[in-house]
């Protein structure tokens, strides 16, 4: 049997879906397709329409029909086979059954049909199992979504930093201009005071004690800044500015020299501060936020075993306009008996113990508003404690063995299956070393940050493609103690309570506000020691 295309088409002649399993032109398709409604004769019962080259095996839906064109030497009943099968397909796939349906779903048809028919020929193949080939999650695609994200949260962060960099600039600039108006109204003893003049007086006169950044502040609370605020006195005569500049060179010199160590340098720090609260009031988009937040406490023996499992959890509220505050939250818990909750003190405890529903103890009090950088008010905390080991949704293994001048060091990780993990990082401690670790095998990326002596192994994303992974690496002999403890990093968009936000419920009546929540887990302090 070989089927040449599977198609769906009107009862008058258009074109709807069609996919050919064999090489043949387009102009051939579209002939065999447009010839098909004329052989169809009206009151015969036959599915199949024979001409001297093909045969078409079809079947009516609404007004539509599922068609198969096939060569002569086929087997007539596998291909009746086949159209049955499609047939179930297609309902399963589309809304409706009409040319609107087909077209919005064509694509879904297609793969289907092609886990149906391989190259002509059947496959042996249920309704069930083409759904759940169809439905298989690719990690390769979320892999590739996962890095685009990081891209692009990357270059939001950037150009943030720029713009507060840009905004510090401007202020430096109008301090500046200020600085050179003063000295331009003196004579040429106010200029040569300017160049005598010590640190401890700087920003004298109104203008630096007026604004609050005096040069006591700026050169001595941050003397490691290449790129600090510039005193008042910025645009003084040469002498005080050339002395200014060969301290910004030195700086700069012993800036790079950490930064060769691994040494984390941050530059500005009045910009950062700005930016955390940017950031903050930008993530808020909807007028109504819930954010649910779990925190992983965890201390496993190297020799396996498990010393300790906390799970600490909180749900926060945030409210962009006021006029929405007076609201109820409708929430559903996973129903772990392990989970123990707690509403905060002005909650409705009885309300939230019989209808899982989350309000105030007045219902006329409504929610505050969240304000620029708030976290949000706090409704519900939430606390698990496990002694079972199969909780922990990832375990760490490392064996060093010592063989002549090297030590020879393999970690491997397993995960749980209750978590795909992101953005993992297993932080191991080394002896003091001359050189970067010698690293053979790994499943993942590593950076060895020599000012700590510490080798970081990074996992992007770990789901069922990679629930185990390992990582190889030679250094001088040392004490096996000395690879201990062992930190590790990562998050998760699921949790442990499993709880999520079912409706906000208005108080004063009318539509709900539209609300979003954030589910994620992280690592608080999870140590294998």
């Amino acid at each position: 049997m070989v089927v040449l295309a599977a198609s769906i088409v009107s009862k008058n002649g258009k074109v709807l879906v069609s996919r050919q399993f064999v090489d043949m032109s387009r102009i051939r398709i579209e002939g065999l397709l447009a010839a098909f409604p004329k052989l169809i004769g009206s009151g015969k019962q036959h599915t199949y329409v024979e001409t001297e080259n093909v045969r078409y095996v079809y079947q009516p839906i609404e007004a539509m029909y599922l068609l198969l064109v096939t060569n002569k030497q086929s087997n007539i009943l596998e291909d009746l086979d086949t159209l049955r099968l499609l047939s179930k397909l297609v309902p399963e796939y589309t809304m409706s059954l009409d040319e609107e349906g087909i077209c919005q779903t064509a694509f879904e048809l297609i793969f289907a049909f092609d886990e149906v028919i391989s190259l002509g020929h059947k496959e042996n193949i249920t309704v069930a199992q083409v759904k759940q080939y169809c439905e298989m999650e690719s990690h390769e695609e979320k892999l590739h979504k996962l890095v685009l994200q990081n891209k692009i949260d990357e270059t939001k962060r950037r150009m943030k930093e720029e713009a507060s960099k840009i905004d510090q600039m401007k202020i430096e600039k109008n301090r500046g201009n200020k600085g050179g108006f003063m000295s331009s109204m003196g004579s040429g003893r106010i200029e040569s005071s300017f160049s005598d003049m010590s640190i401890s007086s700087g920003g004298g006169g109104g203008f630096g004690s007026g604004s609050g950044f005096g040069l006591t502040s700026d050169v001595d609370s941050f003397p490691s800044k290449p790129k600090g605020r510039q005193p008042s006195s910025a645009t003084a005569p040469p002498k005080g500015l050339g002395m200014k500049l060969g301290k910004s060179q030195r700086t700069n010199q012993f800036l790079e020299s950490l930064k060769a160590e691994g040494e984390m340098i941050v530059e500005d720090v009045q910009p950062s501060k700005s930016t955390q609260y940017t950031s903050a009031a930008q993530k808020l988009t909807d007028p109504v936020t819930l954010t649910a937040e779990e925190k992983l406490n965890v201390t496993l023996k190297r020799d396996g075993g498990m010393s300790n499992f906390d799970v600490q959890g909180q749900l926060s509220l945030q409210i962009l306009n006021p006029e929405d505050g007076l609201i109820q939250v409708q929430i559903e818990t996973g129903g772990n008996p392990s989970v123990i909750f707690k509403t905060h003190p002005n909650m409705n405890k009885e309300l939230f113990a019989n209808e899982n529903i989350l309000g105030l103890r007045d219902p006329s009090r409504p929610f505050p508003a969240c304000q620029t950088g708030d976290a949000g008010v706090g409704l519900l905390k939430w606390r698990m404690q496990s002694v079972d080991e199969s909780m922990v949704p990832l375990t760490i293994n490392c064996w060093p063995s010592e063989s002549g001048n090297e030590t020879y060091v393999s970690i491997e990780y397993e995960a749980s299956s209750m978590f795909d993990l992101r953005n993992v990082v297993i932080a191991v401690p080394l002896p003091a070393l001359r050189e970067a670790p010698n690293v053979r095998q790994i499943d993942g990326e590593w950076k060895y940050d020599a000012r700590n002596s510490i080798l970081e192994w990074s996992i992007l994303l770990i789901d069922n493609s990679n629930r185990s992974g390992s990582m190889e690496f030679v250094v001088p002999p040392g004490d096996s103690s000395a690879f201990f403890p062992i930190s590790v990093q990562f998050s998760a968009t699921s949790t442990y309570s499993e709880l999520k936000a079912v409706n906000i419920l208005p108080l004063k009546g009318g539509a709900p506000p539209k609300f979003s929540q954030r589910t994620q887990l992280i690592t608080d302090n999870y140590q294998v020691v």
